[in-house]
């Protein structure tokens, strides 16, 4: 399966509605697979797949799983207790910055948490936006109590919105936007909430 037939299948997860979202569809319409070489290819890893050919899973699930993408812990900070809990995290970034085909407008990426995970409490500059594709996640937003996520369901973080997730029974994958400023630099990281 080919990366950019999961970038077409990503328009369509899109909605028009809020503007995050069509900046995503128009990054994902605009992108140049001109100098993009496959690089190595991490196994998802067994948790994840499982969720992902479940019946309520995503249809783009299918395409993301023959993929031959390079999986690893997201690597947004270099802060220690950070990257202790990325540990049980899997995530490649495929259109921004860092991403595997380049862009300064957007970062677009999949990510997916393990069962009985935890992802704590950060703020960044750029607004978000995570859709979930597969399993079932919870999400903290500012001071609310977390709430769950189903796939086709979002989780909007404006800039500098505190916000976590975590998983309980079961594990989650999922596709994220940035927009605005994209740098990580001023990425904190604060740890688990105390509920």
């Amino acid at each position: 399966m080919s990366l950019e037939t999961i970038f077409r299948e990503l328009q369509s997860i899109f909605s028009d509605q809020l503007e995050i979202e069509r900046k995503a569809i128009e990054a994902l319409q605009n992108a140049s697979f001109q100098d993009y070489k496959p690089g190595k290819h991490t196994s998802l890893p067994k948790e994840l797949v499982n969720v992902m050919r479940e019946e309520q899973a995503h249809e783009i699930c299918k395409s993301i799983l023959k993929a031959e993408l390079d999986w690893c812990p997201p690597k947004t900070s270099t802060d220690k207790l950070y990257i202790e809990h990325s540990k049980r995290k899997a995530h490649v970034e495929i259109l921004g910055p860092n991403g595997l085909i380049k862009s300064d407008m957007v970062r677009i990426g999949l990510y997916g948490m393990l069962s009985q995970s935890e992802y704590g409490i950060r703020t960044h500059p750029a607004e978000e936006i995570y859709i979930a594709l597969a399993g079932v996640s919870y999400w903290k937003r500012g001071n609310d109590k977390y709430k769950i996520l189903l796939p086709g369901e979002r989780s909007y973080h404006p800039s500098l919105m505190p916000h976590s997730s975590k998983t309980e029974n079961k594990a989650f994958m999922s596709v994220y936007v940035w927009i605005g400023n994209l740098s990580t630099d001023n990425y904190l990281y604060k740890g688990l909430p105390i509920d």
